[in-house]
């Protein structure tokens, strides 16, 4: 005969997973078990234990300050695309507004290092005249050249890249100062880079990364190809070819 402080030979540990979904089934079990509920105690590592009321609590607790957090982590999100959004707007306004090749290119380097925070700016175009490339501070580009070897991925697909990039890679779009930069966006100008191609740099490695959104870098490069077309034009400089759809 066993007794109460006996087990059975044969009396097998029920598993966690089985009185788990055993509670989870079966949500009234402890609605007709108060007592039980008032008796059970959780052990605490920091400290004595809690009933299981106490712990219920506490746990709710915490999850409530999550969730506090998230959402206000979402309204910071919001908050920074509300602004990203009216500078956007207001550069896209004076870029249209440029009158000049120089203008435009101006506008677009002053706003990129001044509203928009950026360390080194970038600008490789195809076929401009020397004296405007002197006067703008901007590289020629050539689609021969060696160093895009080093782009494929980047001219393949023909989308913004944003993140670390190789020191091959920073040494042709940065020159002097790819050593001080830790993370850039890459955006072509043009489908393709038909007219080239535009290098946003950060000293700040978590500036750029490859899991921010890409629509500004996208919708920028799809703008200035557009005006870039205007403004050669207007100059007599040849337009590039564009390349056959995929």
């Amino acid at each position: 005969m066993t007794t109460p402080q006996q087990k059975r030979p044969d009396a097998l540990p029920l598993e966690e997973k089985t009185v788990a979904d055993y509670l989870r089934e079966n949500p009234d079990f402890f609605r007709n078990n108060a007592s039980l509920l008032a008796t059970l105690e959780i052990p605490h590592s920091c400290g004595p234990a809690v009933s299981l009321v106490e712990h219920q609590v506490k746990v709710l607790r915490d999850q409530n300050t999550q969730l506090k957090r998230k959402l206000m982590d979402l309204v910071q999100v919001a908050r920074d695309n509300n602004r990203l959004n009216e500078r956007m707007h207001q550069l896209t306004l004076e870029l249209i507004s440029s009158s000049t090749l120089e203008q435009l290119l101006d506008t677009l380097r002053d706003n990129l290092l001044g509203e928009f925070r950026a360390d080194s700016v970038t600008l490789r175009i195809i076929g401009v005249p020397d004296a405007i490339r002197r006067e703008c501070g901007i590289d020629d580009f050539s689609p021969d050249a060696p160093q895009l070897e080093h782009f494929e991925s980047f001219l393949r697909s023909s989308r913004p890249q944003c993140g670390r990039f190789k020191k091959e890679q920073l040494h042709y779009l940065f020159g002097d100062q790819a050593e001080a930069i830790e993370s850039a966006a890459l955006v072509p100008l043009g489908q393709h880079c038909a007219f080239g191609m535009l290098a946003i740099g950060s000293q700040e490695a978590s500036h750029f990364h490859p899991g921010m959104g890409t629509l500004f870098l996208t919708h920028l490069g799809e703008l200035l190809g557009m005006l870039l077309a205007l403004h050669t034009k207007k100059i007599g400089m040849l337009t590039p070819a564009q390349p056959p759809a995929d």
